[in-house]
């Protein structure tokens, strides 16, 4: 169901991909939005790797949540920072593009629980969090993407 990556040879194993979901903090979420648009924007996520499954929070309406009830197919892409070769000038920087479902999350402990998971990536402190969804965990609308296909590509910016 899913096109073969065309240059197979830049192509990095599944642990380097889990790797970097899991490593790594920001992604480009896509959704088929308005009139068959492509609408995109920037997250930030959980991976949860024992799943297979991508967290993530925003409103509890919108455009993102209007597009995945009319069709829950989903891109997800992610990139670490990169390196430079001794002596190089550009970036070798490794891609994940993630194809799945997303899917609004209804089960209010399963939010608290995912939501404390994911601002604890991103919080400095856990007081802070607990703090964060002491107020605001009535507010958060998680989603989670069901990932059913991934690869993983190095590129060279040259």
């Amino acid at each position: 169901m899913f096109r073969p990556m065309r240059r197979f040879k830049q192509a990095v194993p599944e642990a380097e991909c889990k790797k970097i979901l899991t490593e790594e903090k920001r992604a480009a979420f896509s959704v088929i939005g308005d009139e068959g648009y492509p609408y995109t924007i920037p997250i930030n996520y959980y991976y949860d790797e024992e799943e297979n499954r991508i967290y993530f929070h925003g409103a509890r309406e919108g455009h993102k949540v209007s597009a995945i009830k009319s069709c829950d197919k989903v891109c997800f892409t992610t990139w670490n920072t990169g390196f430079k070769k001794e002596g190089c000038w550009e970036w070798n920087v490794t891609s994940v593009i993630v194809f799945g479902r997303a899917k609004l999350i209804e089960d209010r402990n399963l939010t608290e629980d995912k939501a404390r998971k994911l601002a604890l990536k991103y919080y400095p402190t856990a007081e802070e969090v607990e703090e964060e969804l002491a107020h605001g965990i009535d507010r958060v609308q998680l989603f989670a993407i069901d990932i059913e296909h991934m690869t993983g590509k190095l590129v060279n910016e040259k």
